[in-house]
């Protein structure tokens, strides 16, 4: 492994931001999971990166996010996909400052999707994703704003709320 390798200055950005200031158990539960999902696929899909395949971290991860795929099928989870779609729909200015990783993947419009547990943005490209990348969608996942709208009681707290008792 190169010593220099830049998805571990990414491994640390991201495990260098810090929840501290947010209750989140306050947090919608369906939104809170899918928040620290993508957080884990970020993870992986760097990981993936920055080290070996078969290291024990690239091995956990691939653990969880197995684990991961039966837990998204309970209670309202399932809605998750549907409901981003929704709001694409029926709230654009809400569904353009989700995370860009929620839009792409959750998109049924877009082509991107988690492939063997990683993030791939083009099923075409066989390119590694760059470093920069990496940086964007965190900062999006710890936007100070749209981590307040993850609350039951805030924006998109409420928004999913009311999606699912209509759906």
């Amino acid at each position: 492994m190169p010593e220099e390798n830049e998805y571990l200055t990414v491994l640390d950005y991201l495990y260098g931001k810090s929840l501290m200031l947010q209750d989140t158990g306050g947090f919608n539960k369906v939104l809170y999971f899918y928040f620290i999902d993508s957080l884990a696929h970020i993870d992986y899909t760097a990981g993936i990166y920055a080290y070996n395949f078969a290291s024990p971290k690239n091995i956990m991860g691939g653990e969880y996010l197995r684990w991961r795929i039966d837990e998204e099928k309970k209670g309202d989870r399932v809605k998750f996909p549907g409901f981003v779609n929704w709001l694409r729909e029926n709230h654009p200015k809400k569904f353009s400052v989700l995370p860009s990783l929620w839009q792409m993947i959750y998109d049924t419009e877009d082509p991107a999707s988690y492939r063997s547990f990683r993030i791939v943005p083009d099923p075409d490209s066989k390119k590694p994703l760059p470093a920069d990348f990496f940086y964007a969608i965190i900062d999006e996942f710890f936007d100070t704003e749209f981590l307040k709208s993850l609350y039951d009681d805030a924006s998109l707290g409420r928004l999913f709320s009311d999606y699912c008792l209509k759906s």
